[in-house]
């Protein structure tokens, strides 16, 4: 059975546990390396602030029970925009609806919070993941985002237009 949970600050444990395997298997996917927060950065109170972030909506998906991918939604830049940030799933469970199911429950979290527009980031060369975004409606439109590491090129943005409630 696959289940999408909203986290409360309390829930730092299992965010701090999923965010940690995923820095791990795809560090080229995240703007995060596992070395920030690793070590001195790993701090129960650096991972509530992480959900504790105002307006934000943090999710973890559970397949039979296990947790196996997460995603948040947050504020974005402009009034009515908010971002899709943090989507991983686990490889094992990959394949098996886990981040269409993610992918949905920001995009209602985010209608019902009066938002026009969701956006997102993902590595140029992510092909799985560009893939999966545009079956739900998300366009390229040419806008970059952050630099890659090492400075060279940027991130693609892709961007829904949400419908109203």
């Amino acid at each position: 059975m696959l289940e999408v949970r909203v986290l409360a600050a309390d829930d730092w444990l299992l965010w701090r546990e999923l965010r940690l395997a995923a820095l791990a298997e795809a560090p080229s996917a995240f703007g995060s390396t596992l070395a920030q927060w690793r070590g001195s950065g790993d701090r129960e109170d650096r991972w509530r602030a992480r959900l504790l972030i105002h307006g934000a909506c943090d999710l973890v998906a559970f397949l039979d029970d296990l947790p196996v991918g997460m995603a948040s939604g947050v504020p974005g830049e402009a009034a009515q925009t908010l971002e899709l940030i943090s989507m991983w799933v686990d490889p094992t469970a990959r394949g098996k609806g886990v981040g269409d199911c993610l992918i949905r429950a920001v995009e209602r979290w985010a209608v019902e919070r009066g938002a026009t527009t969701l956006r997102l980031s993902v590595m140029p060369d992510n092909h799985k993941a560009i893939s999966l975004y545009a079956r739900h409606g998300f366009t390229y439109r040419g806008e970059t985002g952050a630099p890659l590491p090492g400075g060279i090129g940027e991130d693609r943005v892709m961007v829904k237009k949400l419908a109203s409630v």
